[in-house]
């Protein structure tokens, strides 16, 4: 479940724009390396967090928290994201090896973004250590392949992708999502 929800919650992302405008800089291996090792480090510290907060809270207002944060979430995907002109900028001239640079490039974006809230969020809902690793594992994967997927379109289609079906699409996935959790918090 973690590979899909944060692979739709990366569609149309900052982090995949930034993943793009790397690739036109750098090889694909070493911007795919370093997304991999932020992403990795990011989403181990989510998970921390979340097995904290879900160890500590009862089970079914997590499960309503959740499908609320995930509701939220389906909104702020319509809301769009962007990179600003210095964001842009800085993947241009990243220097030293292209690891280090898109590495602490994307460790430093994904602080705070959606998908690292929507980790959280899953590890809250989702106990035990087998839960948190395949939590782990799946949202470094699905981020990864989300953002691999964005050089190979994005190199192939440049501008023509049509970013708002990507982002409604990645919208009505989160809203699945929230209103499949807000049941099993209401019902459970």
């Amino acid at each position: 479940m973690s590979l899909a929800v944060i692979f739709v919650a990366e569609l149309g992302d900052k982090s995949q724009l930034m993943a793009m405008t790397f690739a036109t800089r750098f090889r694909a291996m070493p911007v795919l390396i370093g997304i991999t090792a932020a992403t990795a480090l990011v989403h181990l510290a989510s998970v921390v967090v979340g097995a904290v907060l879900g160890a500590a809270l009862p089970t079914r207002p997590i499960s309503i928290l959740a499908g609320l944060a995930f509701l939220g979430f389906a909104l702020w995907t319509l809301r769009g994201d962007e990179l600003d002109d210095e964001e842009r900028d800085k993947a241009r001239k990243a220097g030293g090896s292209a690891i280090l640079a898109v590495g602490t490039a994307f460790f430093l974006a994904e602080l705070g973004d959606k998908t690292m809230l929507a980790t959280i969020t899953l590890a809250a809902d989702h106990g035990g250590v087998l839960g948190l690793t395949g939590i782990w594992l799946g949202s470094t994967v699905g981020m990864v392949a989300a953002d691999a997927l964005a050089i190979v379109v994005g190199q192939m289609l440049g501008k023509r992708l049509p970013e708002r079906v990507i982002r409604y699409g990645a919208a009505a996935g989160f809203a699945i999502f929230g209103v499949l959790l807000l049941v099993e918090g209401i019902a459970g």
